[in-house]
């Protein structure tokens, strides 16, 4: 009885020590631990955590813990998930603005990609989440994305003819495998290293540290430099559970989601390097091409997705930022 007793009085000291209001939001990805994007959202909770003194903490769920991107997508919409670390691929169909942002060969260089979003086009894009149930927080960097095979390597655009190449579940990432001649495959991230292994694609498309962490390397080690998009990761909370918070919680929140691009960006580069260092120890062939073919050949997918004024626009606002 004296154990009991003891227990339920300790229990009820932690929950008397707890913060009034206390919560957690629960936050996805589907990269691994240790990958920028989740060490990232985890500084953010730390911030949170010290900037509310306690009230306000941040779980994340990593290595697609709470299912894929698309999935992950829904339930955060739906306030199953408070928050959602996801490339902007995935919103193509749902936030077209997205769309802008992964288009081949925009951004002249990642200096330029993070000018943009650091600035007003970045807030407005993020502002265009809200009206289909969330609330985007910040832009986090996905690097340069490349094409890697199994057996035929891509020496120049000719090679992409008749490949079957893994995209993201996006119609502009499959439009943009056809203008090279390639055959897409959409298909969720976590069953590309399976598809790649079995000849159900001869390739996929990534940047470095998800060409590595995901050990894709090991299973198709022609790497081949095309840097075709520097589309960026999107941080955004469910607008159900944003509106849960105060205002003085949200300002917190969005203002420590921009500090914590900061740190993403440090680990980025650093992961970046390893990741191409690892690669290449692992007997990966890396290979420079011709980039003029390639970026010559997207002009119907920019006539395809980029036909409003606004998305012209928009286009134009991106390519003028210096």
């Amino acid at each position: 009885m004296k154990s009991i007793a003891a227990l339920v009085l300790g229990a009820a000291l932690s929950l008397a020590a707890l913060p009034a209001s206390a919560q957690t939001l629960r936050s996805a990805d589907i990269h691994p631990d240790g990958y920028p994007t989740v060490e990232a959202v985890k500084y953010l909770g730390d911030l949170m955590d010290q900037r509310t003194g306690g009230r306000i903490k941040i779980q994340v769920f990593n290595n697609a813990q709470l299912g894929a991107e698309k999935d992950t997508i829904e339930q955060t919409r739906f306030g199953v998930i408070d928050m959602n670390r996801v490339n902007t691929a995935p919103f193509n169909n749902l936030v077209p603005e997205t769309q802008v942002l992964g288009l081949p060969f925009l951004f002249r260089s990642v200096d330029h990609m993070h000018k943009v979003l650091d600035g007003p086009i970045g807030d407005g894009i993020l502002k265009a989440f809200e009206p289909h149930g969330l609330v985007g927080l910040a832009f986090y960097d996905s690097g340069a994305r490349s094409f890697y095979t199994t057996k035929t390597a891509i020496h120049s655009i000719e090679d992409m003819k008749g490949l079957k190449l893994r995209v993201q579940q996006s119609d502009l990432w499959i439009a943009m495998m056809q203008a090279l001649g390639a055959n897409p495959t959409p298909m969720a991230y976590g069953e590309v290293y399976s598809a790649l292994e079995t000849g159900v694609v001869d390739g996929a498309e990534n940047n470095w540290p998800s060409y590595e962490s995901s050990r894709h390397f090991e299973v198709a080690k022609h790497y081949t430099l095309t840097e075709h998009s520097l589309a960026p990761e999107v941080l955004v909370i469910s607008k159900i559970s944003w509106d849960k918070l105060s205002p003085d919680d949200q300002a917190t929140l969005r203002q420590a989601a921009k500090d914590s691009v900061v740190k993403m960006r440090e680990l980025w580069t650093a992961r970046e390097k390893a990741s191409e260092e690892k690669v290449r120890a692992g007997g990966g062939e890396i290979i420079t091409v011709d980039k003029a073919p390639f970026i010559a050949a997207m002009g119907p997918v920019y006539d395809k997705f980029v036909t409003s004024p606004e998305m012209k626009s928009l286009v134009e606002r991106i390519r003028a930022v210096q």
